[in-house]
């Protein structure tokens, strides 16, 4: 095949989209890469690297290596700040495009920091007095108008789980409250692990799993996969940064996410705490600490903690455009509302939003869905 027998529309910028969009490019198939925010990488851009004295496999490293082999490839044509806003199958695969909102670029704009993104600059917004060197304004991005494809890949990605759902554990309130996806940015931003109240080095750090996953209160009943792993690198992470440190996780069980996982599990056991409990609630103490109550493991009464931080390990959602995507689509959901990726007519889904999946997991599947696209490409020529 050469790159004039197909053209694949890629949706999403993700990990999940990035890798179907490199692997279509590495088949000659020529990609458009529409992303509706203003960077690429997705959630996963804003992941920090976990290694301490080894790599820890969480796959960060992987979304940098990715995203610069797609903005050099010559074969994907990248539109940011752009979304589809139709799509008619009565001529083929004719995709109407527009520009994304203002609002969305502005408020995405500070999570897609790397140096393989292209530097941007909101003018009037306060977010930077100058722009930096070679910057594009957010009011230059963005396409509008009609593109012929021979086939879609939908790469739309996840929601994180809203904390403030569980009302009882303080988040949005309370500052030393925050979530996994929060720890990776503070790591990131400041080169190790400090309190967002002020600056300082937290001592005691808990890790709540399970957040806003495997609630039959809240109707999510699936499991994340990707909560437990994240939440024991991170406090490996912590470890290693201040040995002295205590770090305790909060968890229904324990779930088993790849066959390095159980060597893991039982090495990092040896310095952090795990109690199979879910915390009731949170409270504010005196120097912007936290006294955390939860039933004691062994007695079955109420016990009291009390840390300088607590993360919530946030769950997988579906992607909140999930239902317009399906629309637009023709996809349908699951039951649990995300797209269903078991309809083969052309529009392929990939990565989670097809469901909860790690970094790796993404990559993997995305690569079988690109392959399964080539092969569709094939078969309608």
């Amino acid at each position: 095949m050469n790159s004039q027998s197909g053209k694949v529309m890629v949706v999403g910028g993700g990990i999940a989209g990035l890798t179907a969009a490199w692997e279509l490019a590495r088949q000659n198939v020529s990609v458009e890469l529409v992303e509706k925010s203003c960077f690429l990488g997705g959630h996963s851009i804003g992941y920090t690297c976990k290694a301490t004295d080894t790599c820890q496999q969480c796959g960060a490293c992987n979304v940098e290596k990715m995203l610069k082999n797609v903005v050099g490839e010559p074969l994907i044509n990248v539109r940011l700040r752009t979304e589809v806003s139709s799509l008619d199958r009565s001529k083929g695969f004719k995709v109407s495009l527009k520009k994304s909102s203002d609002d969305m670029a502005e408020g995405l704009i500070l999570k897609g920091f790397s140096r393989h993104n292209s530097p941007l600059h909101v003018k009037g917004k306060g977010v930077t007095d100058e722009a930096p060197e070679g910057a594009l304004g957010i009011e230059e991005m963005g396409s509008e108008g009609e593109i012929d494809v021979d086939a879609v890949i939908l790469a739309t990605g996840f929601t994180p789980f809203d904390a403030e759902l569980k009302g009882t554990y303080g988040y949005g309130k309370w500052e030393n409250v925050i979530t996994g996806l929060e720890f990776e940015n503070i790591v990131r931003e400041n080169a190790g692990i400090v309190r967002p109240s002020d600056g300082k080095r937290p001592e005691k750090v808990a890790f709540i799993q399970c957040v806003g996953s495997r609630d039959e209160r809240l109707g999510n009943l699936w499991c994340s996969e990707v909560c437990c792993p994240y939440a024991m690198r991170m406090a490996g992470t912590i470890k290693h940064d201040n040995p002295d440190a205590e770090v305790s996780i909060f968890y229904i069980d324990v779930q088993n996410t790849g066959k390095e996982f159980p060597v893991y599990y039982e090495k990092i056991r040896e310095n952090v705490r795990f109690v199979r409990t879910i915390p009731v609630d949170i409270y504010p103490i005196e120097n912007d600490s936290l006294k955390l109550r939860h039933m004691a493991e062994d007695e079955g009464s109420p016990s009291f903690e009390e840390f300088d931080m607590v993360v919530l390990s946030v769950g997988i959602m579906p992607g909140a455009d999930s239902k317009t995507v399906s629309e637009t689509f023709d996809t349908p959901l699951t039951v649990d509302g995300f797209l269903d990726d078991s309809v083969d007519s052309g529009v392929f889904v990939a990565g989670t939003a097809a469901g909860p999946g790690t970094i790796a997991g993404s990559m993997a599947g995305a690569g079988k869905i690109a392959f399964d696209a080539v092969k569709y490409l094939g078969g309608a020529k």
